[in-house]
């Protein structure tokens, strides 16, 4: 195997099935370690920006303590498109030739919904305190993006987080302030103290964390970028919207406390 950026690359083989319930439609490949892994597609319509979320809110995720399922880089060739009989299958596979994005399969497991199953409120809390953090829209209670497996809740599916290097250009700068709507987090009803989860979780988020979640991006993904002119720019840009994000924690924690006092 090689190594690209400190994640693991792996080869695709086979590609097994799609996950027809997501709206990249990830499919479901072999590869050359006889994994099998969730693959999250270049060519799909959100584009790479959506991959580079994923690594960096979903790192940044399992330093902080949660379960992630290992992230893998995926190496696909399109030729094997030839397999399959689906022809919009067959153009994503096409579309989608080099480095995508892999998940750990975890067989067996299922949606969580912390409506059937209490999480704990300690990593309720902590889930919202992450997810303000990192702008991740797709936490509802219509599509809670964690899965139970070995009894343990597994988070996936960050693409959305980071919404607005969808919109930056030359000479952007973090907002003053980002909007962020809580109240349809699926964590909200059962979250504890947001102010704790702050608390613990803030400290954790040091300039070396940071610099070593932002280095697993691949450089190809961020040199695609046309607002910068190098990986390296790119890199700054999303370190600078950390630094400010978390220099505002003082302002959007205690907004997320007044969501979570009003709910309960």
């Amino acid at each position: 195997m090689d190594q690209v950026s400190g994640l693991r690359t792996v080869v695709a083989t086979r590609y097994v099935t799609p996950f027809r319930e997501g709206g990249s439609l990830p499919g479901l490949v072999e590869a050359d370690d006889l994994g099998m892994y969730v693959l999250k597609f270049r060519g799909a319509g959100q584009g790479i920006k959506a991959l580079v979320a994923e690594v960096v809110v979903g790192e940044l995720a399992r330093r902080l303590g949660f379960e992630v399922p290992e992230i893998v880089l995926v190496d696909l060739d399109p030729q094997l498109s030839k397999a399959e009989p689906d022809e919009e299958i067959q153009d994503l596979l096409n579309a989608s030739g080099g480095i995508n994005l892999g998940f750990d399969y975890l067989p067996g497991s299922f949606d969580f919904n912390p409506r059937v199953r209490d999480p704990g409120a300690d990593l309720a809390a902590r889930l919202l305190w992450l997810d303000t953090l990192v702008l991740n829209v797709d936490r509802s209670w219509r599509n809670p993006n964690m899965l139970l497996w070995h009894r343990e809740v597994w988070l996936i599916d960050h693409g959305a987080s980071l919404y607005f290097h969808h919109r930056w250009g030359p000479g952007w700068q973090p907002a003053a302030e980002y909007r962020y709507d809580a109240s349809d987090h699926v964590m909200l009803p059962v979250a504890g103290s947001v102010t704790d989860a702050d608390r613990a979780l803030r400290p954790m988020v040091t300039a070396g964390v940071l610099t070593e979640v932002l280095a697993l991006v691949p450089d190809e993904w961020l040199a695609a970028d046309p607002a910068f002119d190098s990986p390296g720019d790119v890199r700054a840009a999303y370190r600078a919207f950390f630094e400010a994000r978390l220099a505002q924690a003082d302002t959007w924690v205690p907004a997320v406390e007044e969501t979570r006092a009003a709910r309960v």
